[in-house]
């Protein structure tokens, strides 16, 4: 039986927040607008549900900012290839995975990202989907540029906003985070929306929420692959859609360094700062299935792991990588799931840096 391996890129391969990189390096207070900017993208996918939106599109809300800075595709290329961190041993593990099984990466990442982790990796570029962008194509002049800048500035002097998990609705959240809400509207879909520029929000499509998911049913019937044989890592909001969907359909979820969106919706947490975890956790799906990977997981030790049928040499190398310390996996309850979130999330601000690991 054939099964299938598909990944998101940040994270669960890389440490970056490429999006989030690029606005700190070549807007003022640039990490501060994109942090802002993704509170607001959690509270329209997840509280609010705006028709039309899903999560990931922080991507396509700070591209105008970009451009108001002339930031082109050639100066982010040379970003993504001169600052992208993997994990540690994620080019081992991809390859060793892409060796058994067919294997993808569905990213939100602009494309100029994903081709520069393609190299690093040696990863085939055409087993990925990404956020399609030719930012050179989108003309500025100096007067939206101007007004562009005054826009970011007024962000920037925003507060970074919490979304509480258990609101339902807009009249739910304080008021100051209502308030805070309203201006983004005003600023992105009134202000920016009606400039030359705002084309971008109509053209641009990034690869998140039921992009992703739509993604995965792609990749499941151009490879005639079922779903309940497929395993999806994760580690945010944007998997959240296709979690659901390779879950609902008895495939196997795993949240890697996952926050509250990805533990949730994970059958298994894995929380390590290591590619190899992940590798092990594939070897054994891919050859043996689900129920003996979920097995595997729930007596998760070095002795356990020594025993399973995972590849011998890939078992050598997880050993050797981890003679003092074990990555740890665990079968996600009702029970458990708040407190390895709460754990999850703290070691992925430890492996991925504190602004980029407290994003959505």
């Amino acid at each position: 039986m054939t099964r299938a391996f598909i990944s998101d890129c940040e994270g669960p391969i890389s440490k970056n927040d490429n999006a989030l990189e690029i606005m700190s390096r070549f807007v003022p207070n640039g990490d501060k607008i994109f942090a802002v900017t993704s509170r607001y993208d959690d509270a329209l996918a997840d509280i609010l549900k705006r028709a039309g939106y899903k999560a990931g599109d922080t991507l396509k809300l700070v591209l105008p900012f970009l451009k108001a800075y002339d930031v082109t595709d050639r100066k982010i290329r040379e970003y993504c290839a001169k600052n992208l961190i993997l994990i540690t041993n994620a080019k081992e593990s991809m390859h060793h995975i892409l060796g058994i099984a067919p294997t993808y990466i569905v990213s939100t990442s602009y494309e100029h990202y994903i081709k520069a982790l393609c190299r690093k990796l040696e990863f085939p570029f055409e087993n990925t989907y990404c956020t399609r962008l030719n930012l050179d194509q989108y003309g500025m002049d100096a007067k939206e540029k101007a007004q562009v800048k005054k826009l970011a500035q007024l962000i920037a002097e925003m507060p970074i906003f919490e979304v509480p998990s258990d609101a339902k609705s807009l009249k739910e959240l304080p008021e100051s985070v209502q308030s805070t809400i309203e201006e983004l509207d005003d600023i992105f879909w009134e202000q920016i929306a009606e400039m030359s520029i705002g084309t971008l929000y109509s053209e641009i499509n990034p690869v998140g929420g039921f992009e992703k998911a739509d993604a995965v049913a792609e990749i499941a019937k151009k490879t005639r692959i079922a779903l309940s044989d497929i395993m999806y890592v994760g580690d945010s909001i944007t998997d959240e859609e296709a979690f659901k969907l390779v879950k609902e359909n008895d495939g196997l979820t795993v949240s890697f360094n996952g926050n509250w969106y990805a533990v949730s919706n994970s059958e298994i947490a894995l929380i390590s700062y290591d590619g190899l975890a992940t590798a092990i956790i594939a070897d054994v799906f891919i050859r043996c299935g689900k129920d003996k990977t979920k097995d595997l997981v729930a007596k998760w030790s070095l002795q356990t792991i020594c025993e399973s049928s995972a590849d011998p040499s890939l078992i050598h190398r997880f050993l050797k990588a981890h003679v003092r310390d074990l990555p740890k996996a665990k079968i996600i309850t009702t029970e458990n799931m708040q407190e390895l979130a709460e754990e999850s999330s703290k070691f992925r601000k430890k492996v991925r840096g504190i602004v980029a690991g407290e994003l959505g």
